[in-house]
C-alpha cells in the first residue's frame, strides 16, 4: 500500500505538501522526507503525534528514546512502521518540527493506494515556502509574550522585589533541632 499525506501549516498559507509514501517505510523515513522537502536541518527533537476525531493528540512517535518510565509504551520513529498506527483515510497527525517553540506540521493521510508499493518516498507536489524551522528568542517571546503584571512594573521601578528584607524578630526558630554536632 502507498499513503498520500498533505502536509500544512498554520503560520504558512501558501505552504502545502504532498507526499507519497509506502506503508511499510518507518515514521523516521516520513520524517526525512519532511525535512529534506522544507530544508530543514536534522537538528531537533522531532516527533509525530497521532491525533484523534478534531485533532485530539493521541500517541507521539519520538525521534529519540525519551527514557520514560511510566506505564505507557514509547515509540521510536526508526523502529515504527508507519502501517502501525495508520489505516484509515483522512486520519489526522501532528509533526512537530519545531519542540521549543511547540511548531507543527498539520498532516492528513488524504489516500491509501491499494495494490502499489514504492521503494523511496516521492515529493509529489510542492507549494509555498516552509517556515522557518526554529524562531530565535525575540520571536519565540512575540509569539508567547508573558503577561505583566503588578509586580513585573514593580520591578521595572527598581524596587526591591523581596521587600525591605528579613529581620531576626521575623524568624521563630522554637521547635527546631540545632546542633553543633556533625550533619550526617
Amino acid at each position: 500500500m502507498v499513503y498520500r499525506f498533505i502536509l500544512i501549516s498554520d503560520e504558512a498559507e501558501d505552504f502545502m505538501r504532498e507526499i507519497k509514501i509506502d506503508s511499510d517505510a518507518t515514521f523516521l523515513d516520513f520524517h526525512k522526507t519532511i525535512l529534506k522537502t522544507c530544508g530543514y536541518k536534522d537538528d531537533q527533537l522531532t516527533s509525530f503525534t497521532i491525533c484523534e476525531d478534531g485533532w485530539v493528540k493521541g500517541q507521539e512517535i519520538t525521534l529519540e528514546d525519551m527514557g520514560s518510565s511510566s506505564d505507557e509504551d514509547s515509540y521510536i520513529m526508526a523502529r515504527t512502521r508507519l502501517s502501525d498506527f495508520l489505516e484509515d483515510e483522512k486520519q489526522h497527525l501532528l509533526y512537530t518540527f519545531d519542540p521549543l517553540g511547540d511548531r507543527v506540521f498539520f498532516i492528513e493521510l488524504s489516500e491509501i493506494i491499494m495494490g502499489k508499493t514504492l521503494k523511496e518516498p516521492i515529493v509529489s507536489r510542492q507549494q509555498g515556502e516552509a517556515p522557518k524551522q526554529v524562531l530565535d528568542f525575540d520571536e519565540l517571546f512575540a509569539r508567547n509574550p508573558i503577561v505583566s503584571t503588578k509586580a513585573d512594573s514593580d520591578l521595572d521601578n527598581d524596587e526591591d522585589m523581596f521587600g525591605d528584607g528579613i529581620s531576626e524578630e521575623d524568624i521563630d526558630l522554637e521547635g527546631l533541632d540545632i546542633s553543633d554536632g556533625q550533619p550526617y
